[in-house]
């Protein structure tokens, strides 16, 4: 992966976030047989936890409270909850909903690392003395030899979580502990390890849903806050071929669920193309306007030095998407990137992470994109305003 001789390790002193989840946990075990001296923590995100869903599937929940404490105790650590329901509650939840109003959709889960693991967590452990902050994120930590840290990705591909950490920042970066990203490991096998270390979460399921919405109804969810709101669903050409009870409830690129009136002259799938909250409207087309050449993205955040002049590099455009070959530079504050062939369904909105083969050279949120329209298309798109692709709500 890297070719940096890395440090001896030395003691530190470790504060481990623990969900609940058997990832954590196992990372917990790790610092710990490591020799480091490791606190562990969950940290308590709602003020009413009982109304998230119950059942072991967020990260969020009173038994996940429950599974980490018994967890520290198998470990042999100690243990505390933290509260941190005021802030997840303004720079998640709210940032969720207002995001959504405005015709955006954002990655919870990024934002969450952001803002609370690895701002609000870490800097409350540096003010206690700790070190480093573990976490049972799939990513390595490299250290070059002048001493820098470097984010790349997990040795294992199929479990890396690079894409969610591209936001982190150099000083973040030497601060952090990821056990579980350097070991070629399935999940498992990291659910054997667990269980041989007596881990009662060794089976337990992953999470997969907003760990805020109880039911897992997002759109229900955002219904409740920002209400029904009927609109059109118009084609390129401006017809109205729909209508839908609020804007929020769609995603750039979505084929099914659009309950159109009218079928399309050519007889093929109609997919989202855009989405306008100024006017409530939702611009539906064919599969090849979503096509999409090059973009613009705002509020970059760099795990080192910012890449200078244009250079080539791999953009990821979802947790789990594929690697893409692009050419991309910062200017002016933003960066701007182009696509080596057209890639399909991208949006405003969403985050675009580079990589300099397995090196996180940074992440910035898509604010405008150039599609690889017909003319007719062409007349008629504009990137008004900062949209944002809406993920599956079981992201």
């Amino acid at each position: 992966m890297n070719d940096f001789p890395q440090p001896e390790p030395r003691r530190l002193r470790v504060l481990a976030a623990m969900s609940g989840g058997v990832d954590s946990a196992v990372a917990a075990a790790r610092a710990a047989e490591a020799g480091h001296d490791v606190t562990g923590v969950h940290l308590a995100l709602s003020a009413n936890p009982q109304s998230f869903r119950t059942g072991a599937r967020g990260c969020c929940t009173v038994e996940d409270s429950r599974d980490a404490r018994r967890a520290a105790d198998v470990i042999g650590i100690p243990f505390y909850v933290w509260d941190l329901a005021e802030r997840f509650r303004e720079d998640v939840v709210a940032d969720f909903v207002s995001e959504y109003a405005a015709g955006r959709t954002p990655n919870p889960c990024l934002r969450c690392n952001e803002k609370i693991k690895f701002a609000a967590l870490l800097d409350k452990a540096l003010a206690l003395g700790f070190d480093a902050v573990c976490t049972g994120h799939y990513a390595t930590v490299v250290t070059r030899a002048d001493g820098t840290r470097e984010l790349h990705r997990a040795s294992d591909a199929a479990k890396d979580q690079s894409y969610v950490l591209g936001v982190l920042d150099e000083r973040q970066l030497a601060h952090a502990m990821f056990p579980l990203g350097d070991t070629l490991t399935t999940k498992d096998e990291i659910r054997a390890e667990a269980e041989r270390r007596g881990l009662a979460v060794a089976r337990k399921p992953d999470s997969h849903d907003i760990c805020f919405i109880a039911d897992g109804d997002t759109q229900g969810f955002l219904a409740r806050r920002l209400g029904s709101a009927e609109g059109a669903i118009v084609d390129q050409d401006g017809e109205r071929v729909g209508t839908h009870q609020g804007a929020y409830g769609f995603t750039i690129g979505q084929r099914k669920g659009l309950r159109l009136g009218v079928p399309a002259d050519d007889g093929k799938p109609r997919y989202v193309l855009d989405i306008s909250p100024v006017d409530n409207t939702v611009t539906v087309g064919p599969a090849e306007a979503l096509d999409v050449m090059s973009l613009t993205a705002i509020r970059p955040r760099w795990c080192g030095t910012p890449p200078a002049g244009p250079a080539a590099y791999t953009a990821q455009l979802r947790a789990h998407g594929e690697d893409v070959a692009v050419t991309a530079e910062s200017r002016g504050g933003e960066l701007h990137v182009r696509f080596a062939a057209p890639v399909r369904g991208v949006a405003p909105g969403q985050a675009v992470v580079l990589y300099d083969g397995t090196r996180v050279v940074g992440s910035a949120t898509i604010a405008t994109t150039d599609r690889a329209t017909t003319d007719r298309a062409a007349a008629r798109h504009e990137d008004h305003e900062y949209h944002e692709e809406k993920p599956a709500v079981s992201a």
